[in-house]
Parts: C-alpha cells; structure tokens; sequence
C-alpha cells in the first residue's frame, strides 16, 4: 500500500483507494438503475422507494469515506507535529554508554496538550539495550524533546506531563504561544471501532528522512546527504516543510485497548493519530510488524482520556498512571 501524498492541493490522498471507491461507487449506481427499472411497475412504488433510499444512503457513506483521508489532513494537518529527541543513558561520573536520537509523532489534544507513544516520550521504555544498564545502575536523562508543527519556523520545547505504566502511552506539556492557542485538538471518538472500519494513519514516517525526501528536487538535492537531523529539521520548518503524510487501510481486528490495522507505517510514525472515516480519532500508532503489511498496532483513544484528565491536573514533569 502506497504513502498517501500530501505535496500540492486538492490532496492526492491514497489514489489507489479514491480509484476502488470510484468503481464501487459506479457499481451501486448500476444497481440502483437495475432496480429502478425492475421495480419499475405500478405494483412496487414503496419497494422501490426504500430500495432507492437505502442505496442513497450507501452512497453517502461510501463518498464520505472517499473523502475522509483528504478531509483530516486538510482540517488537522497543522495540530499533528514532528517529535525530535536526545537521550542518553550512563552511569554517574562516566560518558554516557548510550545516546542516540529519537523521532515520533505527536499531536494536540487539550491546551498546549498533545498526545504521543511512551516510547517517543520516554525513549529509553521499552529498549533492551537501555534497560539492561539500567537494571546495573545507570542512569536515563532526556537530553532535548522538541516539536515541530507545520506552518510553524521554530520549534516549541516539550516535556513529558502523563506516562503511563499500562500501554504505551504518553502526553507531553508544551509552552503556549500565540501560534499554538490557534491550533484545534483533535476530537476523539466516543463510540467503539469494530473490524472492517476504514482507518486513516497520520504521521511522519521516516522521520526527517521521509520529509526530506518528497521535498522540492533543489532541496532534496541540498539536504538529501546530511546527518545533523535537527539543522535538517529547522531548515524544514523554516521552509514550511514540515508536512505530515496519511496512510489508508481497514482495521482488521480489535483486542481490548489494541487495534490492528493494515494501513502502512514506518519509524517517525509512533504516536500519530488513527482517524476513523468519521474524522474521529480512534487510536495512536504504535507499532509494526516487519514482512506482515496488515500487522500495524495502536491503542485505543480511549486508554488515552485518564492521562489526559491527570495531566490536566498537574503540571508535574511526569505523572505515572497506576
């Protein structure tokens, strides 16, 4: 499955998807035809009403479907941010024996509020490398987590504000601006997701990488080859580059608070939001399964509403959910 494009208005949004939703609309027209003539007697004219008003409404849905991947970015695009960060782990009094960089997606849900994996907001949760030095006394420091939102020349600090210590789950605090009390939190879903569901994945797989390379060709050319992440990134924004991508497929099944999905993903992707056709965000990307197309994981918008309402409450660095 393709990465949905997001280069030049109208969005070229999954164009194999928009392609199959062309046909079967076509299709439902053909039957609505065929009904109509064959309920076309004097003896049906309530059978064919109901017939020609449930296909109106197939219809419907079937168009609203189509357009949802469009819909969310054009509505949402600038309230889904590029998580960047550095963190190391070492022991005290010695250079660190683990650094690295992290990249991940984040997006708004309350005032200066914005949700995003565990593992974007804590890096080191869930690294085998790091929890061994850490069960042998070494130290994790969260060295730089910044954010950048399209439309925006800089980035905003963050800090973790909620973690929780069932799933892989956070929500980061930022400072206010003038900038960001513009954005809109994205709504979350209120009813249950079932399997069969049309899902949209927002997010910025690749991480810099991925936006660097659906640049303008004299960009690409200018950063394709570098190293320095950040200088990249900050160049981006300064461009108004900082563009998230949308990827579409179907939820294949529901376990609890995990949902499986076959829309594709990659690294960067962590913490974006799931969209169900509604525009309602029904999950946050997690993770994938390598060599397995339908084996995209999230978890469930739901699990997200108690840290949301502690971090609310307190404005502590880090609140672990019990």
């Amino acid at each position: 499955m393709s990465e949905c494009e997001t280069s030049t208005p109208p969005e070229q949004v999954c164009e194999s998807w928009r392609r199959f939703m062309q046909a079967v609309l076509a299709l439902f027209m053909a039957v609505a035809t065929g009904l109509a003539f064959h309920y076309a007697s004097p003896a049906h004219p309530d059978d064919l009403k109901a017939e020609i008003q449930q296909l109106k409404q197939q219809v419907r849905e079937l168009r609203q479907e189509q357009a949802m991947p469009s819909m969310v970015l054009a509505r949402y695009r600038n309230s889904i941010c590029y998580v960047y960060g550095v963190y190391s782990v070492g022991f005290p009094g010695q250079p660190p024996a683990l650094r690295a960089r992290l990249s991940g997606t984040g997006f708004l849900v309350a005032d200066n509020l914005l949700a995003t994996n565990r593992h974007v907001a804590q890096p080191w949760y869930g690294d085998p490398e790091a929890d061994d030095l850490i069960q042998r006394g070494a130290v994790p420091t969260l060295e730089k987590l910044q954010v950048f939102f399209p439309g925006m020349p800089t980035p905003l600090d963050v800090r973790p504000a909620a973690l929780s210590s069932k799933g892989d789950l956070a929500v980061l605090r930022m400072t206010g601006s003038r900038q960001t009390r513009q954005l809109t939190a994205l709504p979350l879903a209120d009813k249950a997701s079932h399997p069969g569901e049309l899902v949209a994945v927002v997010g910025y797989p690749m991480g810099v990488a991925g936006m660097v390379a659906k640049s303008p060709n004299s960009i690409y050319q200018r950063l394709a080859y570098r190293h320095d992440d950040i200088g990249t990134a900050n160049e981006l924004a300064a461009l108004s580059l900082i563009r998230p991508s949308a990827t579409c497929g179907h939820l294949g099944d529901v376990v609890g608070d995990k949902l499986i999905y076959d829309a594709p993903t990659a690294h960067g992707g962590s913490g974006g939001p799931v969209f169900n056709s509604r525009g309602e965000v029904i999950g946050i990307n997690s993770a994938y399964l390598d060599g397995f197309s339908g084996g995209t994981l999230g978890i469930s918008a739901e699990a997200l509403r108690p840290l949301i309402e502690v971090a609310q409450k307190d404005n502590a660095a880090s609140v672990p959910i019990p």
